[in-house]
């Protein structure tokens, strides 16, 4: 395994392509209580496409992702829940837009834990009668989240900012297009999307790359050549709706404000941008976040953040608000002041190292560093660079990623109202 010491944290992480094909990412921590896994594979609910044998490209139903990761803890012998239960592990798995991942958290039987991960997720058992049985338990849930208000007004902004990417689509699909899945199907995603070289193991806390080797070597079957597929979208750069709302059960009025980034080739600098960016327009420290407090437009739910996958990058601002309108508008004029004006250079300098501070800080804790890995391997820069990326911008960099990134134009408003008693 490759050996790389990061030069801001001093900590040394390993990293090898095994001979299956998986990328293998170790962060042995020997002070830590804990071990974190996360197998995640470039699958999430946009790659909505399997190439056909003639060159084609089938279209999936949606929510196929998200249902495969449901149905992939099962086996003929019984479910991974149940042979975690032995070991003591809290296993869990995650579907967003752009991954699925399975993991596990423990204090004991670390290895026995691995063991358990690395072959459920290789072992997939689908059957006709238990797709069906499935439709009904992920029917549910799509139905309970239909009544949540907070979901609601996020798919209801992405569907009024997106005309053609599938991000605009609920991870979890319509109960309509979950009938459509059948076990076929799903071994047919399995073996396009699950196959090694699309996937990475990320392992941190108190364990050694030598453990982990050898449980890869005993475990993992190496998988065919993947041919990459190419992701394409033809969205314009505009927005669908610049307004949409809905009426629901809430006791305030709730709110999302979204930016339709443009499309570019995010790296590791772009992505520590996207922390100082989020913070300096309406983080808990910014000027706009005191001045809609003291006007008595937002509460502590206001917050803001950005999130990116193929194709696609949002900025988002929300929370609740009795008047989301007037809200859009001191956001949108700050954004404004801020691309014409520029940046104090005392403030960008003090929300740097804040943003740093932020990043190692939550390098204590195994999950939190196996996760920031895993997310930096899967959009393609080097595990960790992020941080070198961030002492390295200058607020002219800064600046012009805020003019660049962040079209005040190209923008939409979802808000939930309260229904009229």
């Amino acid at each position: 395994m490759q050996a790389f010491q990061n030069p801001m944290t001093k900590d040394t992480l390993y990293r090898t392509t095994h001979k299956s094909g998986l990328d293998i990412i170790v962060w042995p921590q020997p002070k830590a209580c804990s071990t974190y896994a996360v197998f995640a594979t470039r699958y999430g609910s946009v790659h909505n496409t399997l190439p056909t044998a003639d060159g084609g490209i089938e279209v999936l139903p949606e929510g196929i992702a998200h249902y495969l990761e449901h149905k992939l803890f099962e086996s003929e012998e019984g479910d991974a829940f149940t042979r975690f239960a032995v070991t003591g592990a809290d296993a869990n798995a995650y579907t967003s837009f752009e991954r699925t991942a399975y993991l596990f958290h423990a204090t004991e039987n670390i290895l026995p834990s691995l063991e358990i991960l690395l072959d459920f997720v290789q072992h997939p058992y689908f059957t006709e009668e238990t797709v069906r049985k499935e439709q009904g338990i992920i029917g549910q849930e799509i139905r309970m989240c239909e009544d949540d208000p907070d979901r609601c007004v996020l798919f209801n902004l992405l569907q009024a900012m997106y005309r053609n990417h599938p991000v605009r689509i609920d991870i979890a699909g319509t109960v309509e297009s979950i009938a459509n899945i059948t076990a076929e199907l799903l071994y047919r995603c399995y073996e396009r999307y699950y196959n090694l070289h699309n996937m990475v193991l990320v392992v941190a806390g108190k364990i050694t790359p030598d453990e982990v080797m050898d449980a890869a070597d005993r475990l993992l079957r190496p998988a065919p050549p993947l041919t990459p597929l190419n992701f394409a979208v033809d969205e314009p750069k505009e927005v669908v709706k610049g307004y949409v709302e809905e009426k629901m059960p809430v006791a305030a009025p709730l709110f999302y404000l979204g930016f339709k980034e443009p499309k570019m080739a995010h790296n590791a600098d772009t992505i520590a941008g996207s922390r100082l960016l989020s913070e300096l327009i309406a983080g808990k420290s910014s000027a706009l976040y005191a001045q809609l407090m003291k006007d008595g437009l937002i509460n502590a739910q206001f917050g803001v953040e950005y999130f990116n996958g193929p194709d696609f990058g949002v900025w988002l601002i929300g929370g609740e608000s009795a008047d989301p309108k007037k809200v859009e508008d001191a956001v949108c004029k700050e954004i404004r002041r801020l691309q014409t004006e520029g940046i104090a250079r005392d403030r960008f300098d003090s929300l740097k190292k804040a943003m740093y501070g932020q990043i190692v800080g939550g390098l204590d804790d195994a999950s939190n560093c196996a996760e920031l890995v895993l997310g930096h391997v899967l959009d393609g820069i080097e595990p960790l660079s992020e941080l070198q990326a961030l002492a390295k911008l200058t607020c002219e960099d800064i600046e012009r990623q805020l003019r660049e990134r962040i079209p005040v134009e190209h923008r939409t408003l979802s808000v939930v109202l309260p229904q009229a008693e």
